[in-house]
């Protein structure tokens, strides 16, 4: 006699991967030295620069919500591709948005990028509070309601006492979502006062131990950042070994109720 199959519980959560990569419009900077001495190639189109993007493309496609940070939005350095397109597509991942930001004539256009192996439900841009404007940030949607993911990507400036206003708009944009994530080039590290005036803002939690990614040939500084609200659990943060740009990717591994983020994606590439 066989036994009738027994039904399978639908599962209480699901597992995205995650990763914040500043990737420098596709330059690779090994030694401090090369920001002077490969400064025009930065400024220049090259097969260096789509080598490097295809390796990174490869890494890509193992993540489901992925950041980037300047990466081109389609001018000369970077022979007028928009960069967080060609990754996308390259990547195998269906959705690509992009926030184009400073832009210097023709010669370079720096952008925020989102890749997703999710649909978002919404995707908005914010162009951050500075003296000198330039600087944004994009959010995310992944459902609606009380169900929705709020994914923020942002590159905050060099200034701390514009970072602290940057974040203070962050924290009130990101208050209402219960389920919210902030990643990015921060410019900051954790233990910095516009980093602790963040956490006192908003409910995004500190995290339990810093993880350098600055300079990529040498990390020291915790520059990039993936920081959650309490409601999703954060497995494990690491710091990619492979070096694209001058800072290393973040990587996070994050759990959250399978009625959050929408619909689910997928299986990822391995």
């Amino acid at each position: 006699m066989s036994r009738a199959a027994t039904p399978q519980a639908a599962p209480v959560e699901r597992r995205l991967r995650l990763l914040s990569c500043n990737i420098l419009a596709g330059a690779s900077v090994q030694r401090y030295r090369q920001y002077v001495t490969r400064s025009l190639n930065a400024l220049l189109p090259g097969r260096s620069k789509m080598d490097n993007l295809d390796r990174l493309a490869e890494v890509l496609a193992q993540f489901d919500v992925i950041g980037l940070q300047e990466a081109d939005a389609g001018s000369l350095r970077s022979g007028f591709l928009n960069q967080t397109r060609y990754l996308a597509e390259t990547a195998g991942l269906p959705f690509w948005s992009h926030q184009p930001n400073r832009a210097m004539a023709r010669l370079a256009h720096s952008a925020n990028g989102l890749i997703s192996r999710l649909e978002p439900h919404t995707v908005l841009d914010y162009p951050l509070p500075s003296r000198i404007p330039g600087r944004g940030a994009l959010l995310a949607q992944f459902g609606e309601g009380d169900n929705a993911l709020a994914v923020m990507i942002a590159h905050l400036s060099l200034s701390a006492p514009a970072r602290a206003r940057q974040l203070g708009f962050i924290a009130e944009l990101l208050q209402d979502f219960p389920h919210a994530v902030l990643m990015g080039d921060l410019n900051a590290e954790p233990g910095s006062s516009e980093m602790q005036q963040l956490f006192a803002k908003s409910t995004l939690q500190p995290p339990a131990q810093p993880t350098p990614t600055f300079p990529s040939w040498k990390p020291r500084r915790a520059l990039d950042h993936i920081l959650t609200s309490p409601a999703i659990r954060l497995e494990k943060t690491w710091a990619l070994p492979q070096a694209f740009s001058d800072h290393l990717p973040l990587a996070a591994e994050i759990s959250l109720p399978a009625t959050v983020g929408g619909k689910a994606p997928p299986g990822r590439a391995q």
